[in-house]
């Protein structure tokens, strides 16, 4: 794609209170739009903590101090102090606009900037906070915490210009919440030449998993909003027809304990594998196409990149379609979509297991969908606002 002419060209300012080397969705999804971003022309400049695990970084990646944060081993919270003299370097016309992509510290440090430098703001609404926050904090009523992240939603929106939803139902949540400030739909999009490196069979042979073994995939963060209680009771009844069935669960997170003793008291611990985080430049690719079915149950995703991410490879899904998901299993290619009981999911994953020739329909349909969902073309849209934005604000300025 040619590089858009100088005078069309943005400087971006991101913000983020996670990014790589932690792993989840919001990573990805920062790192796809920029390097797109960048593709087309723009100049992003990402602030995000510095993590105990030193990454090696762009130029234009600015790590801050940062602590530890109570009870999470994996997050960290950039530190005022640090962000307050980062601030104090910015000056006026450094950038065009400043972009939030999450809700902690980020959204209040992101926001005096914009407002320090007179620059548009937006926020991109990656959480659905009320159907997991008592999770987390289960001494308070499940009713109060949802109140108070509908409360804090709504007071956050109010402080920027325009909010990006990455599915049609976030919208609808959004609206529901009451939320005035302009909303665009704007999901994550797929850099599908990645995708051409996976390699199922060197992860099978790197993990000692048998060329011909039944095997099913989760990925995603270990966490008790992801619903992976279900698949291990879906994996109870599947193996009680498939006895060597083989669920592979790659993530790291807080209810890895749990899920880990769920296994065991079902006696399942032969028919399961943890591996951690993986490296989405070669070992998570590579699990990925080392299913013969990839296996999805979380009910909290505001879009379901993984979903996507298997399909690309060519491993077909078995999903219930729910809030983010609803977008990517709608048209129900590359997938089989379950009700959300146990029976019908199980039946839906062992009718895959069994038949070749549907596994290769829904292999040959999903990287054909994937690659519709255009990293390139959302990245333009994308950039389309930004100039809009920034555009009505150099209008008011003069």
């Amino acid at each position: 794609m040619d590089e858009i002419s100088g005078e069309s060209a943005l400087r971006v300012l991101m913000i983020s209170d996670v990014y790589f080397p932690r792993v989840n969705g919001v990573s990805t999804s920062i790192k796809t739009f920029r390097q797109e971003l960048q593709q087309q022309g723009h100049n992003v400049v990402l602030v995000v903590p510095e993590y105990e695990n030193k990454s090696v970084d762009d130029p234009d990646i600015i790590r801050v101090a940062s602590r530890r944060v109570l009870g999470d081993p994996e997050d960290r919270m950039m530190q005022s102090k640090a962000l307050s003299m980062f601030r104090k370097r910015l000056t006026p016309g450094q950038f065009d606009i400043v972009h939030i992509q999450t809700p902690f510290v980020a959204h209040y440090a992101g926001v005096k900037i914009a407002k320090q430098l007179s620059l548009p703001c937006i926020e991109s609404y990656h959480t659905l906070f009320e159907e997991y926050l008592y999770h987390y904090i289960p001494y308070l009523p499940k009713a109060f915490l949802r109140y108070l992240a509908r409360h804090f939603t709504r007071s956050q929106c109010k402080a920027v210009d325009t909010i990006i939803a990455p599915s049609r139902p976030m919208l609808q949540v959004l609206a529901d919440y009451g939320i005035d400030a302009p909303v665009e739909i704007l999901p994550t999009g797929m850099q599908m030449q990645q995708f051409l490196k996976a390699n199922g069979k060197s992860f099978r042979r790197r993990h000692a998993i048998d060329e011909g073994r039944p095997t099913l995939v989760h990925v995603g963060r270990i966490a008790h909003e992801k619903n992976i209680d279900f698949l291990i009771y879906v994996l109870q009844k599947i193996q009680l027809q498939i006895p060597d069935v083989l669920l592979i669960i790659a993530g790291e997170g807080p209810a890895l304990q749990h899920i880990k003793s769920l296994a065991h008291k079902l006696k399942l611990d032969r028919n399961i594998l943890f591996v951690g985080y993986l490296s989405r430049d070669h070992d998570l690719l590579d699990c990925y196409q080392a299913g013969d079915v990839f296996v999805f149950a979380s009910k909290t995703e505001t879009q379901g990149l993984v979903l996507l991410e298997a399909m690309a490879v060519g491993v077909p899904v078995v999903s219930i379609a729910h809030l983010g998901t609803k977008d990517i299993l709608s048209c129900q290619r590359g997938a089989l979509v379950a009700n959300d009981n146990v029976d019908d999911f199980s039946t839906k994953v062992i009718r895959l297991l069994s038949d070749q020739s549907l596994r290769s329909q829904l292999s040959y349909e999903g990287k054909q969908y994937a690659a519709e969902w255009s990293a390139a073309q959302l990245a333009e849209k994308l950039g389309r606002l930004y100039q809009t934005l920034a555009h009505k604000t150099r209008r008011s300025i003069l």
